[in-house]
């Protein structure tokens, strides 16, 4: 194989990552790096292969975890994730067209939206909580189980 070859194969796999964003072909752009060198050093086909294939493997198994860890942004994890599937008392009419609502989960008062824009909750009623969405919490009408 020529330099070019190796030149052409890298520059594919670069692009390809680049659509991607997801740490998909760069281990493989690396490999076909090391390829080419070992091409413009004379190295045969089959070395030239195997060195691909073997620092595109060793730098997918051993760099990709480290790297998916460094680009994945810190979640920052609240005591309200568990609010799903709680019951809330309606403390101000929910109406997701007028853009009102309010309800109490754990003695705190939250902006409150109904799951269904067509549904609407009144002071007092029961809900239950099918999602939190930032600061709101997202309800569905509470289901009365006998």
């Amino acid at each position: 194989m020529t330099v070019f070859i190796w030149l052409g194969i890298m520059i594919i796999l670069l692009l390809a990552e680049a659509a991607t964003v997801g740490l998909t072909t760069i281990w493989f752009a690396a490999g076909a790096l090391a390829a080419m060198v070992l091409c413009a050093l004379g190295v045969g086909a089959f070395g030239q292969w195997t060195v691909f294939f073997v620092v595109s493997l060793v730098l997918l198994y051993f760099t990709r975890p480290i790297a998916l860890k460094w680009m994945t942004p810190h979640k920052l994890r609240t005591n309200y994730e568990n609010a799903v599937d709680k019951t809330v008392r309606i403390t101000e009419r929910v109406d997701n067209i007028a853009g009102t609502g309010t309800a109490v989960l754990n003695g705190q008062e939250w902006t409150a939206r109904m799951q269904q824009d067509d549904v609407t909750l009144e002071p007092g009623e029961l809900a239950t909580v099918a999602a939190v969405e930032g600061v709101k919490l997202i309800l569905i009408p509470f289901d009365k189980k006998e």
